[in-house]
This record gives C-alpha cells, structure tokens and sequence, in this order.
C-alpha cells in the first residue's frame, strides 16, 4: 500500500518562501507518502502538514467504499438508505455510528450487525477486505441462501453470527483455514450437510452453535477450553471427543449415531456373532470316492453349534420378555418417575431460587410438564403448591383414551421424537409453581434435558384454535426465544415441552443470593441480555402483527439465560389460550397504566414492560405487588398512581432528571462491580427505561425506536471490541 502512495503526483514546490528543515530524508518522505495517498492531493495539503496540522484521514473513503460495494451485493431494504455519502459522508463518527447496522469504535467500523431484516443475494466478503479492523459480522435472522461465503479472506474475525438462514450444502474443509481469531462462530438454524469441517477447531474458540442443521460424520476435536456448544438434531455419528465430555448432554441430543461421555450411551457395542456357514474346504471333494471322516464330523459339529446358538437365542428372548412384562406391570401398579419429583422442602425452595417463578416471585417460569391425569389427581396437584402432577388414579380403560392420553405433537420436524411414556420415565425435579402454571424438569434416557410446564387457566380454548395457535408459535425462530419444542392437548390442562437452560432465569440473577459460583451480573452482561431481550422482542412484533400483545407476558423470570448469558424469552403470546376472564390476574401486560386507567391494552403495552424490566436490571429491585400474580386485585381496585411500580419509576425520573452521583450510587445496583468508565453509557440506557415507561400509550416510544436506542449504548466510550 506504500509503494501504491509513492506512486502518487509530484508534490508542488513550497509557497512563499517556506523554509524546509531537510536534516533527514524520513520526515519529507512521509510528507510525500500522506500527501501522495489522498485522493483529493492539492498543495493545501501540503500546507496543513508543514505547518504541524494532522493529516487527512484516507481511511474513511476506503472503508466508505468497501461497505457501498458490500450494499450494492445484496437485494436491500430500507434499513441501508442510511448507507450514502449524501446522508452521511462517513459510517462513523466517534464512537457512534452514522450508518444503520455498523459498529464503530474511535472512528473506525469494527463490526456489522445486520439482523432481522430479511436480506437475500450473494455476500460479496471481498468488499469486506479493506475493512483492516472488521472484528465481528452478524447476519443472523436473514434470508441468505447457498453456499457458505469464504469467509476465511476475514483472518482477523473474531465472531461469525449466520443463525436462522437458509444457507446449505457442504462447507469446505478449509472454510476457516487462517482464522486463528475466531472465538464464536453460530451456524444455527441453516441447512448446512456434510462433515463438520475440522479447521473449525480454532484455539481460540469459546462458542459454538451448529444446532438444527444436517450435518454428518463426527464431532470434531474441538479445544477444551471451548465454554458453549450445542450441535444438537443433526445426523453426527461416533464417540465424542474427550474434549468434549464434560459439556451438558442436551448439546449432543438428537444425534442417534453419536456415544460416549457426557451421554449415558456407551461406545463399546458388542461385537455380532461370526458368520457359521460351512467352509468349502469341508464339503466332500466330486472327485473323491470315499469322503473323509473328519470333514462329515466338522458339518455335524457345526449345525450342533447352530442349534445351539439358536436356542440360547430363543431363551434371551424369552427371558427379555419376561422382564419386560414385569417391568410393566410393575409400571401401571407405581408412580413414574417424573412423578417421583423433588418434593422436599429444601429442594424446591433452591429450585424456586434459582430458576425463577411462574406465577410469583418464588419458582421458576422456564416450563414444566407432567403427563395426562384424571380430574382427582389433577385436583390435588393444583392444592399442593411444590408437587408433581401424579399419573396414578383412575386407569384409563378404552384405547383410544390411551392412545391419546400419551400423545404430544411436536411443532418442529427436526426435533428428535419423544412421547410422553419417555417423559414419565425420566428422571424429574420441580422447579416451581403457581396460579399461572407448575414447571419441572426432566432428563430424558439419552441426556436430552427439557422443562415440561403445565398450564392451569387455558380450559375455554377449543382444540383446534390451541393446535394452530401451538402451530404458529412452532414456526418462530430465533436465538433469542426459547423454542416449544411440544405441547400436549387436553381439555382440563394444556402441556408445553421446552428446552432446559442451565443458567435458569434472569429474576434468580437478579435477587438471588450471589457467591463465587454464582456472582452477580456485571454491566457488560446485564447490557448484553437487554439487547437480547429487546431483539426477541422485536421478533415477535414482527412476526405476530395480528396479535395484540405479542409476548404480553414480558418479566425477568420469563428471561431465561444459556451457558453464555444469552437471554431468551418465553410463555410469549399466551393471550390468545388464556380464559378471558383470568388472563388479567395473570399476565403483567394487565398492570400497565393504560389497562388499568382505560380497561385496555396496545402493541406499545410490551414497550412499557420492557421498560419497567430494563430498570429492574440496571437496580437489581422491584416491587413485589406488580409482578404478584393471582392477587385477585382486579382493574378497578388496583390504582396505578399509587402503585408501587409508579413510585418507583418516577422515583428514577427524578434521579436521571439530575443525573447526579449520589443519583447513580443509589439507583444502579453496587454489585455490578467496577462501571466508573460505563457510568454514561449506563446512565443513556436507564434513560431509554424511563421512556420506555411513558404511562401516556400515546406518547410513549414504539417497539422499533426503543430497539434502535438500546442498540446504540455501548459497554463503555472507546471500547475495543474483544469478540
């Protein structure tokens, strides 16, 4: 690039008599070199550099250039009218971004976030190149199709985000060759076949996310210093590697062909038995007139042994039969094991803790599924709060009955099937309860985790209204919304079947105890779930025009966290199954000023509660009285004005109106630890809370300008992005 700028026009002879000190060559070189590379080379400035003013910056045409080229490679929306030298001479001012979707930092694009906006065409990577400091690239929630781009000409990548597009077909071997950077690569949710290449194997890599693809072969060996991985319902087959042994079993679920630690399925199959046909060497020669002896006892001996073999098959047979036929019977005489729940006082109480609520402020919102019971057992599951549902009592005597008492419908076809007989066996814990539901958790034979959740206050709902409903929130996708994974069906309860997230909910993170195993949040986390949150929420906006509260049941113990802190939302847009006449005792929609003031409730209802909970995460408190469910209070006793929860926001008002240290020690909660250089970024983003908080549904801010304020707070000025 500077033999390029050498090759530049001759710089003109200084003006006026200026006198040029030329002790070393050096100085007039790079005087001639950052002249030379200006595209717009004039004597002016020449000038500027003499005098001791800074150089042009050349570095803005080109990355201006490489990100027009990378536009004009794609079938485009609005989101890139942004993108033009009229609007804004450059993708970056600062630390801010003048152009939608890119990440700058000290003037420089260090990243390109371009999700959920439906774009299709080929990736041109090479437009890409001249971006010297591109760290990370998220093209996730798209509509990219083919092959995998080449992304390994980007050997400074730190972060590959590709979920949930169509991209297919086999991915070369060396498709990461050089990328020794990488530390987080999601495929996720594409169509990608073939071996999982092996250059994947980065030393660097932390996270990896290959779940709901086709891919083939074995799980490469991937470095154990690799912190989230999920290449679950895929077709890998073969032990997995030692490296990997000690990652959470449900990261492999859905792979039949695979074995070995941390699955309970062993590698070591036992070998068949040899094939015992007769060797032509012992059958009699044509050409011999007496056969031999010891060839006429070899056949004999041989079909003893096959007669043997037989009947020492036949009996393992019998005998498997019989064990199988107690084993039942013994089945219909006892409780399950997922009935067999952690009933214990102890138990349920650090499950409450650490899993969340569903329908308090105690217990876990995640979800939780016991199987078919008759109206007896289902009663006094309801009368004790901490228990799992028994499937004993009345037998069920027609067939039908039978069949369709152990039927779930799985919404997504990729998913490895599992009935409800797999989930009675499983292994079980409650994880919470309450007048909106009761959730456990069951480890399935082959690792898989899911949380099974019971709804109590669905019962008007026809059958065919719940499937499609059930059907439609099968078809969302995206990394931050817990996928159904099932449901079940049945006039006096309703079953939904989720995947299990070790980190439990955002509301234990919040108010529970914290420890060296379990700290608390600090503000680069807590910004990264609040972003999260506000995408998924986007999401469902987006993909749910026709319902009027898209998620409407939006509160931390709804927010559950994967391995890597990644919130992901769930019981969204319930509205619809819930009876009328409960659903405004149980969903926190119903408590914004607007329900209670004016008996109804907007798109922009799930804008207040994403307010009140982006408050909540910045301080760490919250009024118990607002997310209490099942209180009884009904619209007209219950006042906004002097909730609470109003008090609290204004409260905040107040403090951000001044915006003052004392202000900033009382209101963000203290165990976030060392935020002296994040106090303004966290300061912009509790001031999107409050707006978000607007009790006037009129004035308050839409979904879509919410989203594009939080998306612009940082984790602090000047920040170097680490991947």
């Amino acid at each position: 690039m500077l033999m390029g700028a050498c090759r530049g026009p001759p710089a003109p002879a200084p003006r006026h008599g200026t006198k040029l000190n030329v002790g070393t060559t050096g100085v007039i070189a790079l005087m001639l070199l950052i002249f030379s590379s200006s595209s717009s080379s004039s004597s002016s400035s020449w000038v500027l550099l003499a005098s001791g003013a800074p150089p042009v910056d050349t570095t803005t045409t080109t990355t201006t250039q490489a990100l027009l080229r990378f536009k004009s490679s794609l079938a485009y929306v609005n989101v890139f009218d942004t993108w033009h030298p009229s609007v804004a001479p450059s993708p970056c001012a600062g630390n801010y971004a003048t152009w939608r979707g890119v990440l700058c930092s000290n003037g420089v694009v260090w990243g390109l976030q371009l999700e959920n906006l439906r774009l299709t065409g080929q990736i041109d990577v090479d437009a890409l190149v001249p971006l010297r400091s591109l760290r990370t690239i998220s093209l996730m929630n798209n509509s990219f199709e083919g092959p995998m781009p080449e992304w390994k000409k980007l050997g400074a990548l730190k972060s590959l985000f590709l979920s949930n597009n169509h991209f297919s077909g086999q991915i070369p071997p060396d498709a990461f060759n050089g990328m020794a950077s990488l530390k987080k690569v999601y495929l996720a949710n594409n169509r990608f076949t073939g071996n999982i290449p092996a250059t994947l194997a980065t030393p660097r890599l932390l996270e990896l996310r290959l779940e709901n693809n086709q891919f083939t072969g074995p799980i490469p060996d991937l470095k154990p210093g690799i912190k989230a991985l999920n290449v679950s319902n895929n077709q890998l087959q073969g032990p997995i590697p030692s490296s990997l042994a000690k990652m959470d079993p449900s990261s492999f679920a859905g792979n039949k062909g695979v074995c070995g630690p941390p699955l309970a399925i062993s590698c070591n199959s036992p070998s068949p038995l040899p094939d015992r046909k007769p060797s032509p060497t012992s059958a009699p020669s044509a050409d011999s007139a007496d056969p031999a002896p010891p060839q006429v006892t070899g056949e004999k001996a041989s079909s003893v042994s096959r007669t043997v073999i037989v009947a020492l098959a036949i009996l393992v047979a019998l005998v498997g039969i019989a064990v199988l036929l107690a084993i039942y019977r013994r089945s219909k005489k006892e409780t399950p094991r997922l009935g067999k729940a952690v009933t214990s006082p102890s138990s349920s109480e650090k499950h409450s803790k650490s899993n969340g609520s569903n329908g308090g402020s105690k217990g876990m919102t995640q979800a939780g599924v016991p199987e078919p019971y008759n109206k007896q057992t289902a009663a006094a599951a309801g009368a004790a709060d901490n228990q799992m549902a028994s499937v004993g009592g009345n037998a069920v005597t027609s067939r039908k009955a039978k069949a369709e008492a152990s039927k779930l419908s799985f919404v997504r076809e990729d998913r490895q099937k599992f009935d409800l007989q797999d989930l009675l066996r499983a292994s079980a814990e409650v994880l919470g309860s309450g007048n909106f539901g009761s959730s456990y958790k069951a480890v399935l034979m082959d690792g898989q985790a899911v949380v099974v959740k019971r709804f109590k206050q669905m019962s008007n709902v026809g059958k065919e209204d719940f499937h499609e409903h059930m059907r439609r929130l099968g078809r969302l996708v995206h990394p931050n919304l817990l996928p159904l994974v099932a449901y079940y069906y049945r006039k006096e309860e309703k079953l939904l079947v989720f995947d299990y997230m070790q980190n439990g909910n955002l509301a234990s993170h919040l108010h529970g105890n914290h420890s060296a195993e379990q700290p608390a949040l600090d503000w680069p986390t807590r910004l990264k779930i609040v972003k999260g949150v506000a995408r998924g929420l986007a999401y469902l906006h987006h993909e749910l025009p026709s319902v009027s509260l898209a998620h409407g049941h939006l509160k931390s113990s709804n927010v559950v966290l994967d391995k890597t802190f990644q919130p992901l939302l769930m019981d969204y847009a319930l509205v619809p199954v819930v009876n009328p006449e409960q659903v405004q005792h149980l969903l926190v929609a119903y408590k914004s000023p607007e329900y209670v003031q004016h008996g109804r409730t907007t798109r922009k209802t799930d804008v207040w509660n994403l307010g009140v909970l982006i408050l909540e995460i910045l301080t760490s408190n919250f009024p118990a009285n607002y997310i209490a469910q099942g209180t009884g209070v009904s619209s007209s006793s219950y006042s906004y004005k002097s909730s609470e929860v109003a008090g609290w926001i204004n409260s905040i008002k107040a403090a951000e109106d001044h915006q003052q240290e004392a202000g900033h020690q009382a209101y963000f909660d203290r165990e976030m630890g060392d935020t002296d250089n994040s106090a303004g970024e966290m300061w912009k983003l509790l001031r999107i809370g409050v707006g978000c908080c607007e009790e006037d549904a009129e004035t308050r801010w839409d979904l879509k300008e919410a989203v594009e304020k939080i998306e612009d707070v940082k984790e602090r000025d000047g920040m170097e992005f680490d991947g």
